[in-house]
This record gives structure tokens, C-alpha cells and sequence, in this order.
């Protein structure tokens, strides 16, 4: 038989949307990006870039409610702890808590001297004026950030302004702050041509030759060109090109740190920045989390993550990832979403079975051979399916990392109860256990927690309550020498004494139920030491058959002996109820 290959006639059957598309350009209409030769696609990622999270600033001013100044002051100190050395503090000349808490850094000593501070302002002279007053007596490092519009729309439609017109406003302002700092060796310069990503590559270039002129960038003294995408409207490669063409064209590129600022239109500006850095960019602005105006500027958190997760040192220090989490929620009085990369509450946990099952047995992997090796499973090579990295490095336990719905499989279920409990259930039973709790979800259609797998566990197979009880059992040997096994069971209310010769505890206990009309087949009897030494719990799990039937119960009590016997009471209790006895 001639299989035809499928056309899109067959597969596709996808009609227009209705949806004004045709409203909006391509990109590449709008920016022609003169790059002929790019290198980026063949580079891999090596090292951290210089992280500058901008939360204080353009995070703070994209919140329904900015931050006062002890939130401010929490914030900088979490970002000062985590190793953060570049943090842009305010915009002092827009906001008096702005002003006044760079004029904090200044009188206190909240920022380590190896900290740069970066104060933000526009391209006018009051607003410099301004800026420079806030920094008067800071110590440390200082970065004096300018920004303009340079887009056509902004141009146009905001500014009123040809490209000579605003690029002379833009070295006039790069002017006033050289005049006003000059006496002040500990501050350098940094330009944002704001919507760069929407700017002709030759005005932009230009621009930021002049101002590097004008600054003086050397290698000794950088100049900072911060190249925002500040509306997201292209994929990331086109913005990997942007950089790579400013890269290779810039007049004075030693003396120039590389810059990137991505905001998260399209929901690619995580790729955004890590493109660019492999088009060389050397510097990324953004916010930890991804605060920012319309859908955020990009999340530096999950940017140095990816590349601790590539066997990279991201330099910045999220070991206790859920107190950062704590304190950029309480700062910004905004949730971190639960599925949030790294640090959501359930990005290491697994409901569906499959994943379940597969990262159970790829931790029992991981631990195996680093007990093979010799060596801490904390140091150990990562490989365990669907976990990209080990939880506990930034902080979280294995507790959260399977989770019990109606999606959930027999693997999952097992590793709860193994890891909460202690119950190391055979694999027959964790299939038997796991339809149970099938049958639960299903009904109660909620999750289900460690608990409530222990509750369900017990009344499933511990017999509690049931119509068979054995008040007490033992061996000994006879006086003839024989092993002698009895001891008193209560069956349906009536207590009787058994005694039975040359059988072992757990056959004259079947023997005896026998007798009684409880007929119970033992399949397999598997048992487990709960705790170390004679002298801890132990737990017997029973597959047995009755009849047509086969099924499970389980013991938990002191001894091994007391465990076995309570396994086959739980039985026989089954047993008994499936008869129609009380």
C-alpha cells in the first residue's frame, strides 16, 4: 500500500481570524538592519554579563503603588546581599522619595563601597541639574544614566524634532552632565537611546559615536551605551542583530560597555537578552522577577538561572531563592506566579504520572551513584528527568516536588508516601494504591495532599475497625521441642483461643482463620524496618488471595512478628466484610 504524504489540504485546516493584522508592519519594514555578516548564531554563552536590576527605579515607577522608602531600603539591601554590584537607585529628579533616598546612600553607609550607584535622568538640563545634586558626597561609583527618544514615532509624535534637532538636545544634555561633574572623578556616563530597536541604525550609531566622543570612552574610564528594546515588536534574533551591528561598528568599542535593556512585549525578552549578549552585548538592565511597565521588563532572576543551569556561576546569589521572592512580593506588593520559572511555587512539581514516576527513579539514580562515588549527591553532576536543576540549590526541598491529583500515577504516590511516611510500597501494590486514589481525585476533583495519601492508605489496607482483631499472639517451644504458635483473635465479636504445633506464627494464624471460615491464600509477604535498631516499627505489606480475588493489606506495629500478624488480621477482615459478616 502507496501511503500519500499529507498536503496541507489534509492537515491543515486553519481559516483567517478575522483579526486586523493588517494594521501592523513587519519589522524589518521599519528598521532595515545594514548587518551582513553575523557571528552571534555560532557563539555559545560563557560567562555572566554585568547584571544591573533597575527594580528601584523602572520597576518601582511601573507599580499601582511605588515603593516608600523603607521598602526601598528592604529591596537595595536584599539586592546588596545577593551580590548584585551595579544598581540603578532612582530617579531623583522626578520623585522627592527618589531624591531623598539617594541622598540616604549618600549620608549612611547602606551601600558597600564596591557598589555602583546608577541615578537615572532626561536629556534636560533642569532635570541633570538635579541629578547631580542628589549624588553630592556619595562615595561610591556613580553612573550618571541619560535617556532620549530617538525612535521615528517618538521623534514625530512626542518630541517635535528632526534628527539633527534632537541629537543636538542629546549632546547638549551629555554636555551639561560632563560640566557638572567634572570635579567628580568617581562618576562615569551612561546613554540610553530610548526605542533604539525602533531607531535607523545609522542615526543610532551616529548618536552614540558623539556622545562617546564627547564623554571620552576609554578603556580606563567606559562610557555605558544602554540599548533599550523599550517596546518589544520583533523576534529576538532581529534584536541579536541590532546589537551585533552596533557591536562591530561602534568608533570606540573598547572604551564602551555594551548595554541591553528588553522589555517583554512579546514575551521573548529573556531570549532577547540572552541573544544579544551572544551578540555582545557585555551589561543587562532589568528587574529581578520581571517587574516592569505594560508585560515587564526582562527578568534578570530567570536570565542568571538559565545559566546556572548550563554549569555557568551567574555571580548573583539566589540560594534562598524564596526569601528573595518574599521580599520583592512585600516591596512591590505583587505575587510572583506559581508557575513563574525557578522560583514559582510549583515549577518543581510534578502531578502527571509519567513525570512522577520518571523523577522518582531519576533521584533514586542521582543518589545511587553518588553513594557509589563516594560523594555528597549535593556536589553530584545534575541528570534527573524533568527537573533542570536540583531545587535544593536555590533553597527548596524534594518536599514539593511531587504532588497527588487525578493526573497522578502510581510513581508519585509511591515517593510521597515513601518520603513523608516512610512506606516503601512493592510495586504491585503502589498500582493498586494508585487506582484508589484515582477513584478519590476523580471524585473529590482537588488535589490531594501527603495527609490524605496516609489517610487513604490506612483505611485501604490497615483493617481499622474491622471484624478481626488479634489481642494477642506469640510462639514458643512445646515441651516435646516443637515450635507452638497461638494466642487469643477476636472474630465478629468472639474472642477464641487457638494453639497450633509445628507451624510457624503466621501459618497458624492462617490456619486458625481457615478454621473459622476466613480462608485467606498468601501470595507474597514483603516487610520493611520503618526505623533502625531491634527495637523500631516495622511494616508488613500482604498480597493475598481470597476466592477470585486478590488483594493487599498491610501491617504497621514494634516487631516484624506483630506487623506480619496484623497484616493478615487486616485480611481477614477484608475477607470477612466481602462475605457479608459484620
Amino acid at each position: 500500500m502507496t501511503l500519500t504524504p499529507p498536503t496541507p489540504a489534509h492537515w491543515n485546516q486553519q481559516r483567517p481570524s478575522g483579526m486586523p493584522s493588517y494594521r501592523y508592519r513587519d519589522v524589518h519594514d521599519r528598521v532595515d538592519i545594514p548587518l551582513r555578516e553575523r557571528t552571534w548564531p555560532t557563539r555559545r554563552l560563557s560567562a555572566a554579563p554585568l547584571w544591573v536590576p533597575v527594580d528601584l527605579r523602572d520597576g518601582n515607577q511601573a507599580l499601582a503603588e511605588p515603593m516608600d522608602p523603607a521598602r526601598k531600603r528592604r529591596f537595595f539591601e536584599l539586592m546588596v546581599r545577593m551580590g548584585y554590584t551595579e544598581i540603578e537607585v532612582g530617579y531623583p529628579s522626578a520623585s522627592r522619595t527618589d531624591f531623598d533616598f539617594v541622598r540616604l546612600i549618600a549620608e549612611t553607609d547602606i551601600a558597600p563601597e564596591h557598589v555602583t550607584i546608577v541615578v537615572f535622568t532626561a536629556a534636560r538640563a533642569d532635570l541633570i541639574d538635579r541629578t547631580i545634586a542628589s549624588i553630592a558626597g556619595i562615595r561610591n561609583p556613580v553612573v550618571i544614566h541619560v535617556y532620549a527618544a530617538t525612535a521615528p514615532a517618538w521623534r514625530d509624535v512626542v518630541l517635535g524634532k528632526t534628527r539633527a534637532e534632537l541629537s543636538a538636545l542629546v549632546l547638549a544634555a551629555g554636555e551639561r552632565v560632563l560640566r557638572g561633574t567634572e570635579r567628580l572623578p568617581n562618576v562615569r556616563c551612561e546613554f540610553s537611546p530610548e526605542v533604539f530597536n525602533l531607531t535607523e541604525p545609522d542615526y543610532v550609531l551616529d548618536l552614540c559615536d558623539r556622545m562617546t566622543e564627547l564623554w571620552d570612552a576609554t578603556p580606563e574610564r567606559p562610557v555605558i551605551l544602554n540599548l533599550p528594546a523599550t517596546v518589544e515588536i520583533a523576534s529576538p534574533n532581529v534584536y541579536a542583530d541590532q546589537i551585533e551591528y552596533m557591536s562591530q561598528n561602534l568608533a570606540r568599542r573598547e572604551g564602551v560597555i555594551l548595554s541591553v535593556h528588553p522589555h517583554n512585549d512579546r514575551g521573548t525578552g529573556i531570549a532577547c537578552a540572552e541573544l544579544a549578549v551572544l551578540a555582545g552585548a557585555q551589561r543587562v538592565e532589568g528587574c529581578i522577577f520581571g517587574n516592569g511597565e505594560r508585560t515587564g521588563n526582562v527578568d534578570i532572576a530567570t536570565l542568571a538561572l538559565n545559566l546556572h543551569a548550563q554549569g555557568i556561576d551567574p555571580m548573583i546569589d539566589f540560594s534562598d531563592i524564596d526569601e528573595v521572592r518574599r521580599t520583592v512580593e512585600y516591596c512591590t506588593r505583587m505575587p510572583v506566579s506559581e508557575r513563574h520559572p525557578y522560583v514559582g511555587d510549583l515549577v518543581y512539581t510534578a502531578f502527571s504520572g509519567t513525570h512522577q514516576d520518571a523523577i522518582k527513579k531519576g533521584l533514586a539514580w542521582h543518589h545511587a551513584r553518588a553513594a557509589e562515588e563516594g560523594v555528597d549527591p549535593a556536589t553530584r553532576a545534575w541528570s534527573v528527568p524533568y527537573l533542570p536543576i536540583d531545587p535544593a540549590d536555590v533553597g527548596r526541598s524534594y518536599d514539593a516536588v511531587i504532588r497527588v491529583n487525578s493526573q497522578s500515577g502510581k510513581g508519585g504516590i509511591a515517593y510521597l508516601l515513601l518520603t513523608d511516611h516512610g512506606l516503601d510500597l512493592p510495586r504491585r501494590l503502589q498500582i493498586d494504591f494508585s487506582a484508589r486514589v484515582q477513584r478519590h481525585t476523580e471524585s473529590s476533583g482537588a488535589e490531594i495532599n501527603s495527609s490524605t495519601l496516609r489517610t487513604l492508605f490506612d483505611e485501604a489496607y490497615l483493617g481499622a475497625g474491622g471484624g478481626v482483631r488479634v489481642l494477642s499472639w506469640e510462639t514458643r517451644t512445646g515441651e516435646d521441642g516443637s515450635e507452638v504458635a497461638g494466642g487469643m483473635l477476636s472474630i465478629n465479636g468472639q474472642n477464641r483461643v487457638v494453639e497450633r504445633r509445628g507451624q510457624g506464627p503466621i501459618d497458624a494464624l492462617i490456619s486458625a482463620l481457615d478454621e473459622a471460615g476466613i480462608r485467606i491464600e498468601v501470595h507474597g509477604l514483603t516487610q520493611q524496618s520503618l526505623e533502625r535498631g531491634s527495637a523500631g516499627r516495622a511494616v508488613t505489606y500482604l498480597e493475598y488471595g481470597s476466592g477470585d480475588t486478590v488483594a493487599w493489606s498491610a501491617g504497621i506495629a514494634g516487631s516484624v512478628l506483630a506487623a506480619s500478624v496484623a497484616a493478615v488480621a487486616a485480611a481477614a477482615s477484608a475477607v470477612s466484610r466481602a462475605a457479608g459478616r459484620p
